[in-house]
């Protein structure tokens, strides 16, 4: 019988946090910078620009906020038209709506999840056809793996139009030799309590354009004008992260790379457990060397294998152990049904065949050994069926 039990139910992704996390909070309180801003604030900003090679970052309390404020700062608004990978989590699509911009989504390809280069070079020439501003193209670094910016930078330069890229997954990832989150105008990352590290909530804004980090400190903090007095002169937002928080992603960020290390031998071993079998795939692997690994998934083909995605999820989930199809369709969602979307069927096969497993580097040895049973029993049951 599979062991449960082990901690509780056996989670996806769950924060990642110990002693050095708790010295520096208590360190953040001690000092008495508890509201937002303070010098850990400013610490977390350069540390985390200088890993992702860019000039400035702006810590702010969701990649949400980040992406809102890129999207602001880029022109988008009533009257255009906003690029978005339509296998993403549907925060990257409601920050175009909150500039009132239309999110158009376009699919991603197969092998990756990332938007399909060739459907946004199509895009692209029938939006200009129709007259259309398009003010930003939004790639996903789906999982922690990085698009393909290699081709996607040129298509958006061939057409004048601004690219932001949305990182939240990749902190830690690379694409051709650079790190996640230094491609485009701008980029924004997440540091929610499942990303890859954390600050419990909490995003950065990444850019290398001081003028632009400026602006977005600014909007961050109410828009306030440097005055004596309280003055505003135009709308602001409570976006800035507290000094606390920040405090507890620069330890996190202190051990990122071995919890990336953790992740991917993790994925390693869902890797070595569905080796041979017929009819099933580790996604993105195995050419990952350049990704954080933060989420790793299975891809079946229910023809092949004789058994699908959602069948073994239930057996996962009665024996406490969590996962899930992957994102669901943005073209797909009750709330963007009016939306407009160009399609080549992957995001749909791949929500429709896609398992994503226990990928967390909090997970113990006991837990992922659980994991394993719990598949292998599965698998061996099935097979007998067969």
């Amino acid at each position: 019988m599979t062991p449960t039990g082990l901690r509780g139910r056996i989670r996806l992704s769950a924060p990642d946090v110990g002693r050095r996390e708790e010295q520096l909070v208590v360190e953040a309180v001690r000092s008495g910078y508890v509201a937002p801003l303070g010098p850990m604030v400013d610490a977390f900003e350069a540390e985390v620009a200088a890993r992702c090679h860019r000039r400035h970052a702006v810590a702010l309390s969701s990649g949400t906020a980040a992406l809102h404020l890129a999207l602001l700062e880029i022109g988008a608004g009533p009257g255009t038209v906003v690029i978005v990978p339509t296998l993403t989590f549907v925060a990257t699509a409601n920050a175009v709506v909150y500039v009132g911009a239309e999110p158009f989504f376009v699919d991603c390809d197969r092998e990756s999840g990332n938007l399909d280069p060739e459907l946004l070079e199509r895009c692209l020439a029938e939006l200009e056809a129709e007259g259309a501003v398009v003010a930003a193209v939004v790639p996903v670094d789906l999982f922690g793996r990085c698009a393909d910016y290699t081709r996607l930078v040129p298509i958006c330069e061939s057409h004048g139009v601004p690219l932001i890229s949305d990182a939240a997954e990749a902190l830690g990832s690379a694409h051709a030799g650079r790190p996640a989150g230094s491609f485009g105008r701008m980029a924004t990352l997440s540091f929610n309590g499942n990303k890859i590290m954390t600050t419990s909530g909490g995003g950065m804004l990444l850019t290398d354009d001081e003028v632009v980090a400026e602006r977005a400190r600014y909007l961050s903090t109410q828009a306030r004008q440097p005055t004596v007095h309280y003055e505003h002169t135009e709308i602001g937002y409570n976006y800035r992260l507290s000094n606390l928080l920040a405090a507890l992603g620069l330890a996190q960020l202190e051990r990122l790379d071995e919890m990336i290390g953790r992740r991917r031998a993790i994925r390693q071993r869902y890797a070595r457990l569905f080796d041979g079998r017929a009819g099933v795939r580790v996604f993105q692997s195995p050419a990952d060397d350049g990704d954080n690994c933060w989420l790793s998934a299975i891809v079946v083909d229910p023809a092949e294998a004789g058994w699908s995605s959602d069948e073994l999820r239930l057996v996962l989930d009665a024996h406490d152990i969590e996962s899930r199809p992957m994102w669901k369709p943005m073209h797909r969602q009750p709330v963007y049904a009016r939306a407009r979307s160009l399609e080549n069927g992957a995001a749909e096969r791949l929500f429709a065949d896609g398992l994503v497993l226990p990928s967390g580097s909090a997970l113990t040895d006991d837990q992922i050994a659980a994991v394993s049973t719990t598949v292998d029993e599965f698998l061996d049951e099935r097979r007998g069926m067969g």
